[in-house]
Order: C-alpha cells, then sequence, then structure tokens
C-alpha cells in the first residue's frame, strides 16, 4: 500500500509518567441482565460500592512519582499478558484469530462486553460474537450492565474469573467508564492479564483501555477531553483515538498530546490494530497506526508520524522498529520537542 509521508526514528529518552486524571463522576443506571451463551439469567444489583483497592493503590503510587521520569523497568504495557487494541470497523479475520490464539486457543474461555454499544439488552444472539465463532471459538460468554453497583458483585464477575480472553465491542467509551470503572469487574480484568491472558477492543473498546479517556464526553463523540477522561489504564500515560484515517482524525489527538504533554497519544485506523506485550506493541491489519509524542518531531517539523502493519514500537523507550529492515530504527524523526501553539 502507498505510504503517507512522515515516517522515522524517535528520540530514545526517558518520558514523564502522565498525571492521573480526576476521577469521573460515574452515572448510575437501572441494572441490566446479564446475558450468557446457553444461559440466560438475571443478577440482582447490590446496594453499596466497595472501593477499589486496585485504583486506590495506583493513584497513591502515580501522586508519588507523577515528577520522576520513566525508569528503564516502567511498564506502560500490562507486566503479563497482551492487549489488541483496535481502531474500529474491524473484518480482517488475521486479527480476530490472533485474539483467539493469544487467549489460548478455540477452547479458551472469551468474554465479549458490548456495553459501549448502547443497546437495551444483549442475548446471546448478539452479533459481536460472529468473528470470534468464525476464528474457532466455541466458549463465548455475553456479559452486559449499565450499572456499576451490579458490575461490583461476586454473581455478576463470575464468567470473568476463569476467561482467558475479554473483548470490548464499539460504542461509546463513556458508557464502559461509568459502568465498569473501579468496580469488581475492573478488578477482574487485571486478573485475566494477570494469568497471561488477552484484552482486546475496538473503536470505544480501543480508547477505553488507555490511561486517559479520548473522546469520553457525553454529549458527542467530536469532544476530545470530555466529561470523563479516566481509561480502565491496562496502557498508562496513553490516550488512543480511532477510526483515524477513515474519519480525518488525524490531527485530533495534537489537542490532547498539547494539553498534556506527558502523553503518548496512538492514533489506529480502521480494520488495523496493535497487539501489546510488555511495552512493545506490533501493528497488525490493513492500514497505519499513528504515533503522536511531545518530545518528537519529523525533521520537515509534523508532528506525528505512521506506522505501517509489521512495525513495532516501544512505548517506554518511545522508539520505532521495522523489523523488515533488521529491526532497525526509523529514521527522520527528530527529538526536538513540538513548536508552541500549532
Amino acid at each position: 500500500m502507498p505510504r503517507p509521508s512522515g515516517e522515522g526514528q524517535p528520540d530514545r529518552r526517558a518520558a514523564p509518567l502522565a498525571t492521573r486524571s480526576p476521577r469521573p463522576q460515574l452515572r448510575r443506571h437501572s441494572a441490566d441482565r446479564i446475558n450468557r451463551f446457553a444461559r440466560i439469567r438475571t443478577v440482582n444489583s447490590t446496594r453499596h460500592r466497595r472501593p477499589s483497592l486496585l485504583l486506590s493503590l495506583s493513584a497513591l503510587l502515580v501522586s508519588s512519582v507523577v515528577a520522576v521520569p520513566f525508569a528503564s523497568a516502567q511498564q506502560v504495557g500490562p507486566a503479563n499478558g497482551s492487549l489488541i487494541v483496535a481502531g474500529g470497523a474491524l473484518s480482517d479475520p488475521a486479527v480476530f484469530a490472533r485474539f483467539v490464539e493469544l487467549a489460548g486457543g478455540p477452547s479458551a474461555p472469551i468474554v465479549v462486553i458490548p456495553t459501549a454499544g448502547g443497546g437495551d439488552s444483549y442475548d446471546q444472539y448478539f452479533r459481536g460474537r460472529r468473528p470470534f465463532e468464525a476464528a474457532g471459538a466455541t466458549d463465548i460468554t455475553i456479559l452486559h450492565t449499565y450499572d456499576p453497583a451490579e458490575a461490583d458483585t461476586d454473581a455478576f464477575v463470575e464468567p470473568l474469573l476463569d476467561a482467558r480472553g475479554v473483548w470490548f465491542t464499539g460504542g461509546r467509551q463513556w458508557r464502559l467508564a461509568d459502568s465498569y470503572l473501579g468496580t469488581k469487574v475492573h478488578d477482574a480484568l487485571w486478573d485475566v492479564l494477570d494469568r497471561g491472558g488477552v484484552i482486546g477492543g475496538s473503536s470505544a473498546g480501543a480508547s477505553i483501555q488507555g490511561s486517559y479517556l479520548v473522546r469520553g464526553d457525553t454529549r458527542t463523540n467530536t469532544i476530545m477531553m470530555g466529561d470523563h477522561e479516566e481509561g480502565l489504564g491496562f496502557l498508562k500515560g496513553v490516550g488512543i483515538d480511532q477510526h483515524l484515517l477513515r474519519r480525518n482524525r488525524q490531527f485530533d489527538l495534537i489537542e490532547v498530546i498539547r494539553a498534556k504533554p506527558e502523553l503518548l497519544g496512538i492514533g489506529i485506523d480502521e480494520n488495523t490494530a496493535i497487539v501489546v506485550q510488555g511495552d512493545r506493541f506490533e501493528v497488525v491489519g490493513q492500514s497505519y497506526a499513528v504515533i503522536y509524542d511531545a518530545n518528537a518531531t519529523l525533521d520537515s517539523g509534523g508532528l506525528f508520524y505512521f506506522l505501517a502493519p509489521g512495525d513495532r514500537y516501544d512505548m517506554a523507550a518511545r522508539q520505532a522498529f521495522r523489523p523488515s529492515r533488521g529491526e532497525s530504527a526509523m529514521q527522520r524523526v527528530t527529538g526536538t520537542p513540538w513548536p508552541p501553539g500549532r
């Protein structure tokens, strides 16, 4: 495919850890039904929520090191497991096959979470399961609620306890934040990664995986920095945009990175994904991922650059590689910070 101009070599440097956004006010909705493959049942909501130990500890750690640059061992991605972050309109069967493989194969338990879509209910016939069935998966559960109190119950979280793969479908990412942030579901998702599983998502299911929630406003998805700014945080210090080139969004993340220059911005086009393991990711699919780093500009003055399928990127070192050229670092990216006001 023709390559857009502007790929190069990011500067090797230590990037500061992002300041955690203020916790958004979670909206409460009436309890929804859990629809599970081969058995559908209603789980009653609880009346009280417990604080998330994971998020409380994370906030304490972030506040104590906010001014400290990344150490060489700093994890941007999860220490265990894998992520697949897709830019929307995903139809490439190879990406779904990769997800099933990372989950452990066709018999691995997979949970699909359609909450971002905003439907009244989701049952065992939800079409979001079909790509995984086409990839050979045989154990698929649909898990959904809009009520964070319900998401904080042992009964609701039970399908996640032995899950090896979890997938978030598209829609509006703030719905995922409202429903699951700081609940037992959130903790259980980290447990999936800790035991070597995979978490993936497309469109809204991509953006929710960053620590900063891009396009999280409840009014419209054209507001980049809205009333929800906290994602699930599987990628620390990262903001993720999607449908990038197809919807002509390639300049939109500049606003976010100018306001929060400590963040790494990653934009992903449709039918394209990044596969994350540790601090590194590989681009897969049919189009491009785009990097926004406030301390790296092109020699032409450009503020972002493109990664094609097969290219790899180290999020801690802020360094891009092209394996087809012997894992060589890309050229044309300088260590010059972005100029002000552009």
